[in-house]
């Protein structure tokens, strides 16, 4: 598996980037220069797109707030912390393709200050699922970006071979991809553009993670057994924070991460014990 992993990034160009670049820079140019941005016309254009995905995948309450949770860092990484003992390669991806989301999503959301569909629509007109979120936030959505960025460094990772396979598996992990960020749309938290826009950022970061990858050794301690305390820890503390989501909001989803969690902790203790 590791060395499907190393032969995957190892190959990866960089020229895969224009067109992702070109499409965010693209629609940010748009948006400014048509004034979409301003008096709030970026909200009421989407409003018919927004309202019909909301009043479609909201007949669905409980699958759409549990899905919509995969946008959450801790919630995606729970299933893929397994791999840090069986394919720390992908992990070299993950980290970076992350820390690389962690900068820009801000950075995007403080330049634009776009209201999130609660601050602006009656609420009435509309269906919110959890936590009713008013901020100036809502370009781009950062949930969809942490999805398209851990599932770009998935989807690269585990590339097949043939060109057939390549094409269903990279129609089947953007398909999953889209299906996870426009929950969004449906708990009330996006706009479908915030949507977009986010997944060509999330796959803008994992390439970029991926190309680091290439790049910078940094993370090849990971590896190393002598670190695994360092995970052991990380997967203590984030078994502790589901159990206050939890607390908080019982979804399934969260017992699923715990029960991921704890399953990677054995295996992970029982690798450090036997070194």
């Amino acid at each position: 598996m590791n060395l499907t992993i190393i032969k995957n990034f190892s190959s990866l160009n960089s020229k895969i980037l224009f067109i992702p670049i070109v499409l965010l820079l693209g629609m940010t140019v748009f948006f400014i220069s048509e004034n979409l941005l301003i008096d709030n016309y970026y909200s009421f254009i989407q409003k018919d797109y927004f309202q019909w995905i909301n009043k479609e995948l909201s007949n669905y309450p409980n699958l759409i707030y549990n899905l919509t949770q995969f946008g959450d860092v801790l919630i995606i990484l729970s299933f893929l912390a397994v791999f840090i003992v069986y394919a720390p390669e992908l992990w070299k991806g993950l980290i970076p393709s992350i820390l690389i989301s962690g900068i820009l999503t801000p950075l995007f959301k403080n330049c634009f200050k776009v209201p999130r569909p609660a601050a602006i629509y009656d609420l009435s007109d509309f269906t919110i699922i959890g936590k009713t979120l008013k901020g100036y936030n809502s370009f781009p959505s950062g949930h969809s970006t942490t999805i398209f960025t851990v599932l770009t460094v998935i989807m690269i990772a585990f590339m097949p071979q043939r060109t057939i396979n390549k094409i269903v598996w990279c129609v089947g992990v953007l398909l999953m991809a889209y299906i996870l960020a426009f929950t969004r749309v449906g708990v009330g938290a996006h706009y479908p553009l915030d949507v977009i826009s986010g997944s060509i950022l999330g796959f803008i970061c994992g390439i970029l993670g991926i190309l680091s990858y290439q790049k910078y050794k940094f993370w090849h301690w990971i590896n190393n057994k002598k670190y695994y305390p360092i995970f052991i820890s990380l997967f203590l503390i984030s078994i502790i924070i589901l159990g206050v989501k939890i607390y908080h909001t019982q979804l399934l989803i969260f017992y699923i991460s715990i029960v991921s969690l704890l399953i990677s902790l054995y295996t992970i203790i029982n690798a450090y014990v036997k070194k």
